[in-house]
Parts: structure tokens; C-alpha cells; sequence
């Protein structure tokens, strides 16, 4: 690139600037990731109220509506076991849901602003940019759930270490998921307006389908349909699993409250659910790429 500058003498002097632009490669999407991943967790820091209002629905839901139900579900139940803690799961699904899915809408406020077509325009793949998104939404969307895996023990949840490690690692793998899931929404979507509109209509039947708030045996056919393909399914019936298997309860207590997913009468294992949402979390990842590498 050349310019042209003006010495004393009134002389026209050519200047050559010379511009070098970094090489793409692995190094520099490494890097794009870290700072994509960055980005995100310094929005959610700078951001308390955001934080504290996705926080108010789980508690909502736990304290108020779990209390109130728990007079007409809880009876019959052993001692230490009540309503609140056959929804202590489904609520800690809840946070993360919101936040996850929520924090994909960044994207949009991004292109309808500009900052977006800034980044897509960087010497690194549009990948590195979706990856780095997804990452950043799962670990603000975790740390919202282990705040309320912090109140386990008014829930009647015991602490255990072992217990918190395996849910974590849940809530770890469905903040990803979710996040994958409203990047992919939020790919071609270029008013903010439009995907607050679409999340909402598709968050509660994600929720309301999942088990969260009743077990999942003795539904109709068309209900059991309806849950064995929602991906939150298969995270909140391990969750419960791994709440009740460190509780005292008796084993027909445990079988009616918190019952396998089954496929035409077999219980799908742990780890095959567990598979189904990371499975579902990568096709989702990829469909949001490859929506990314399309001209915008």
C-alpha cells in the first residue's frame, strides 16, 4: 500500500507501508477460540444483573412452586425425600437452560450492530469463532448451575463430592448442547426480536418435555413419544439417578420417582444417554458451522 507525504520542500514523496496479515492455521484458531471464550465469560462478569435474574426462575421453581406442590406429591413419600428433591434436578437443568441458549443471542445483537462481520472477516476460520461461542455460553451457563448446586442441601441433597463431580460434568455436557443449539438458531437470524420470539417458543416445551417436573413412567403414548426425543431427557433422568443412588431411600421408592428412559420397554443405560446428548450437541455444532461458512 502507498502513500503520499509532503516534505518541506512541497515535494510529493512516495512512501510504501507495507501490511503483513497473519497466517491462518490451527495456531491462530486456537487462539480465536480463547479469546471468543474469553469474550463471553467477560460479558457475563460485567454483567450482574444478567447473572442474578437467570438465577431467580430455578429458585422460583424450587422453593415456591416445590413447597407448594409438594403438600399434594409429597405425601407418601420417607422421611428426607420430598417434592423438592424429585425437582432438585430438573431445576438444575433449568439453569443452565436459559442462560446456555440465552447467551447465543450475542450472535445477534452482534451482526445487527456490525461487530459480527468484524470477526467473520478475521484470518481464522469461522469455526474457531462457533467453538470458541459454544464453549463460552457451556461455561457461564456451568457456573450458573453450580451456584444452585449449592443450595442442594435445602433441597435435602446431600454434599458429596463424588455426587457434585458427576453432575457437573452433566451440566457441563447439556450447557453445550443448549449453546450449541442456540448458535445453530441464531446463525441466520438477524433481528434480536425474532430469536428472543423463537427461543421462547421452543425453551418451555424443551423443559416442560423433559421429566423435570414429573417421572416419566405411566405417560400416554403420545407423551412418551414426545420425551424420548428432547435431549434434556437424557440428562435430567441420569441427574435424578445420581441424586437418589446417594440418598436413603428404599428401591420401590427410587423405581416410581425416578425411573429409567426406556426404548419400547429397555432402560437406555447412563452412558448411552449421556452419548445421545453429546451426540446431538456435535450435529447440532456442525450445523452451526457450516451455517456460519454461508455468506452472510
Amino acid at each position: 500500500m502507498a502513500t503520499q507525504l509532503t516534505d518541506p520542500d512541497s515535494r510529493l514523496v512516495t512512501e510504501r507501508i507495507r501490511v503483513s496479515v497473519p497466517d491462518s492455521g490451527p495456531r491462530q484458531d486456537l487462539r480465536a477460540i480463547s479469546i471468543v471464550w474469553r469474550r463471553e465469560l467477560i460479558r457475563f462478569r460485567s454483567d450482574r444483573l444478567r447473572a442474578i435474574t437467570s438465577l431467580v426462575q430455578p429458585v422460583l421453581f424450587l422453593f415456591v412452586l416445590g413447597t407448594g406442590l409438594s403438600t399434594l406429591a409429597g405425601r407418601g413419600l420417607p422421611p428426607g425425600i420430598d417434592f423438592r428433591t424429585f425437582l432438585y434436578p430438573g431445576v438444575l437443568a433449568m439453569s443452565v437452560l436459559f442462560t446456555a441458549i440465552f447467551s447465543a443471542a450475542s450472535i445477534v445483537w452482534d451482526r445487527e450492530f456490525g461487530f459480527l462481520r468484524e470477526m467473520l472477516v478475521a484470518p481464522v476460520s469461522r469455526s474457531a469463532i462457533v467453538i470458541g461461542k459454544c464453549l463460552g455460553g457451556a461455561t457461564v451457563a456451568t457456573f450458573q448451575g453450580i451456584v444452585i448446586l449449592a443450595l442442594a442441601g435445602l433441597a435435602h441433597v446431600p454434599y458429596d463430592l463424588g455426587l457434585f463431580l458427576t453432575v457437573i460434568g452433566e451440566l457441563l455436557l447439556l450447557s453445550f448442547t443448549l449453546t450449541a443449539f442456540g448458535v445453530m438458531m441464531a446463525a441466520r437470524i438477524k433481528q434480536i426480536q425474532a430469536f428472543m420470539a423463537l427461543t421462547q417458543m421452543l425453551v418451555m416445551p424443551l423443559f416442560f418435555l423433559s421429566g423435570a417436573l414429573y417421572p416419566l413412567n405411566g405417560l400416554p403414548d403420545w407423551l412418551t413419544v414426545l420425551t424420548r426425543v428432547d435431549p434434556l431427557t437424557y440428562i435430567i433422568s441420569p441427574m435424578r439417578h445420581a441424586v437418589f443412588s446417594h440418598l436413603s431411600a428404599p428401591p420401590e421408592v427410587v423405581a416410581k420417582l425416578a425411573p429409567d428412559v426406556t426404548w419400547n420397554g429397555w432402560p437406555v443405560p447412563a452412558g448411552v444417554s449421556l452419548g445421545i446428548v453429546a451426540a446431538m450437541g456435535a450435529v447440532m455444532l456442525g450445523i452451526a458451522i457450516v451455517e456460519f461458512r454461508r455468506p452472510e
